[in-house]
């Protein structure tokens, strides 16, 4: 139940009999009401400005006219103040309702059926073969994963697409210094770094012997043209980067559904290209074949070069068009950083002068970059951070913490690592995702204040409560002693989840639900310290309190699951 909507019914309710014709329905009144700074001012408010241009009357006049029609269950009271329809609930109403519609869908609270024979397809982690996973990757993985648990939490069907950059004549040049100093026992032990080392090898006998270049280019030469050999050698490598890469993956608990990458598309693009020619899209500019965009304030899209070789935009172009045909799209996210904000923009734009409007259900999900400690990465000066590394020694510091807090605590090694990881993502999901972020350690891993420690814990604390809490089992809850102001706090969240995983959905936003979450821990914290949970003396009034504190154990652990972070239930 969303109680936004329901008082937005009853407002409805009240305009068709207060006014005939130009009315607005309950879910445009719904998008209309905001929340008052000051309590005092109720815990809904409908500014009724927007109702004067369709109702011809003045707003004040219309937000008295709504109050005297107003009357309900869920409503204490309504006033007028200026223009504005100021609401105030029935707190002990809103207690019972709220808390028992949340113990009736555990762990659905929120949950929706809106993507219900719809599918969406997202793009993210994205990660390039033969090169190490660095920090760099932990946005565009977790803000994919997360909109990709988001997405299904709404009924959507998803497929979590994992575009492996595969292709290029750097897999030349890797298969050249393979063939010169490499073996295979010191790849299939040294992974992914193996390969980098032999990688900046070849550029540095390069430098000393140019020719080496002709060899590397002629190596790429033979994976197009599917040599048995080159493509075997090819295909070990991809095999051994996601091996290594798995490791990053089953730590944040991030899976795929689909690793086509770059070189999937290598025989599929062919088709697009004919139909760009056919429909004199294409045409010649300094030799190679491009996409005129300057009409739409863009630079020409080079399709093919001037040597007949693809870029990036022609296997990307081959994938919309596989993705579409083969999972029927409704919507088709890119979750990749803004710097590449111009080539979605020629994206979408072509495929939209093809004359296919499915375009319109892609997006690219943009996001900032990513610094450490103050200092932004640079791969050429070496200063880069890769994510295994860091959430490694994330875990470890979490466990340096539980080591001095929490001794006796059970499975230290896997709350270290539920700790240590989820403050690694939290950290990264926080701020909304178009701003830059920089990792620094004493914010990510703080027990106090708006971090993934913080709200664990939080969770953890609920958990304890209810584990003391089965003296009180059986008691009928009286609501009536969940009307004070700490109670409503928590209460009014709890109200405002599900819209809160609206938005989030619409916006492709999941900070949306990190920051609800967080103020949902800060909410319930406050109450715990200034309300005594389990009063002996009270039975009903703490038959209420536990139904609280498991609502908000319960929606917690929804926030977090959804963002990509464990809940666990001791700290």
């Amino acid at each position: 139940m969303d109680m936004k909507q329901r008082i937005a019914e009853e407002i409805a309710k009240a305009e068709a009999c207060c006014f005939t014709g130009c009315g607005v329905g309950a879910k445009e009144l719904a998008g209309m009401m905001e929340i008052p700074p000051d309590k005092k001012l109720g815990d809904y408010a409908l500014p009724c400005f927007r109702l004067s241009k369709s109702l011809h009357k003045a707003p004040q006049m219309i937000a008295s006219a709504l109050a005297e029609r107003i009357g309900c269950e869920e409503i204490e009271r309504v006033e007028v103040v200026g223009g504005y329809l100021n609401v105030f609930l029935n707190r002990s109403c809103l207690a019972r309702t709220i808390v028992e519609t949340v113990l009736a869908h555990p762990g659905r609270w929120g949950a929706s059926d809106v993507g219900k024979g719809k599918t969406v397809c997202l793009d993210y982690s994205s990660i390039n073969i033969a090169k190490r996973f660095h920090i760099g990757h932990l946005s565009t993985t977790m803000i994919g994963h997360s909109l990709k648990r988001i997405y299904d939490f709404n009924g959507y069907t998803t497929v979590g697409i994992n575009h492996l950059g595969d292709w290029g004549t750097q897999f030349g040049k890797m298969i050249c210094a393979y063939k010169k100093w490499g073996d295979r026992r010191t790849v299939e032990e040294g992974g992914v770094q193996a390969m980098v080392d032999l990688y900046v090898r070849f550029h540095q006998e390069a430098e000393k012997d140019p020719s080496l270049e002709d060899e590397g280019r002629a190596w790429f030469k033979k994976i197009e043209d599917g040599d048995e050999e080159a493509m075997a050698i090819f295909t070990w490598f991809k095999e051994v980067t996601l091996k290594d890469t798995q490791r990053v993956y089953d730590l944040l608990g991030v899976t795929f559904d689909s690793y086509a990458g770059e070189s999937f598309y290598n025989d599929k693009m062919e088709p697009v290209v004919e139909e760009l020619r056919e429909k004199g899209l294409l045409v010649e500019s300094q030799g190679a074949h491009v996409v005129m965009l300057d009409e739409y304030d863009m630079p020409p899209a080079i399709v093919l070069r001037s040597d007949g070789a693809t870029l990036y935009i022609t296997r990307d172009l081959a994938a919309a068009f596989y993705r579409h045909n083969t999972y029927h799209f409704d919507k088709c996210l890119y979750v990749v950083a803004y710097q590449q904000n111009l080539h979605f923009k020629q994206l979408f734009k072509i495929i939209e002068l093809m004359g296919h409007d499915w375009y319109k259900g892609m997006e690219h999900v943009s996001f900032g970059m990513v610094s450490y400690e103050g200092r932004a990465l640079s791969t050429r000066e070496g200063y880069v951070v890769y994510l295994e590394d860091l959430l490694n020694k994330a875990v470890e510091k979490a466990r340096e913490i539980i080591e001095e807090k929490s001794p006796n605590l059970p499975n230290k090694d896997e709350v270290a690592r539920q700790v240590g990881v989820g403050a690694v993502v939290y950290f990264d999901l926080h701020n909304d995702r178009t701003k830059d972020i920089d990792f620094r350690w004493e914010r990510a891993l703080n027990f106090d204040g708006e971090t993934g420690p913080y709200v664990q814990y939080t969770h953890a604390r609920c958990c304890s409560v209810l584990r003391k809490a089965q003296a009180f089992e059986g008691a009928q809850a009286n609501y009536q002693t969940l009307t004070d102001d700490e109670a409503c706090d928590v209460l009014m969240l709890l109200a405002r989840f599900p819209e809160t995983i609206s938005k989030a959905m619409e916006a492709n936003e999941p900070s949306l639900i990190t920051r609800h979450t967080t103020q949902l821990a800060q909410a319930y914290n406050k109450y715990y310290f200034e309300h005594r949970i389990m009063d002996e003396s009270d039975p009903e009034g703490t038959a209420a309190r536990l139904n609280l504190t498991r609502a908000v154990s319960d929606v917690i652990k929804t926030g977090l699951y959804l963002i990509g972070v464990e809940a666990p239930e001791r700290m």
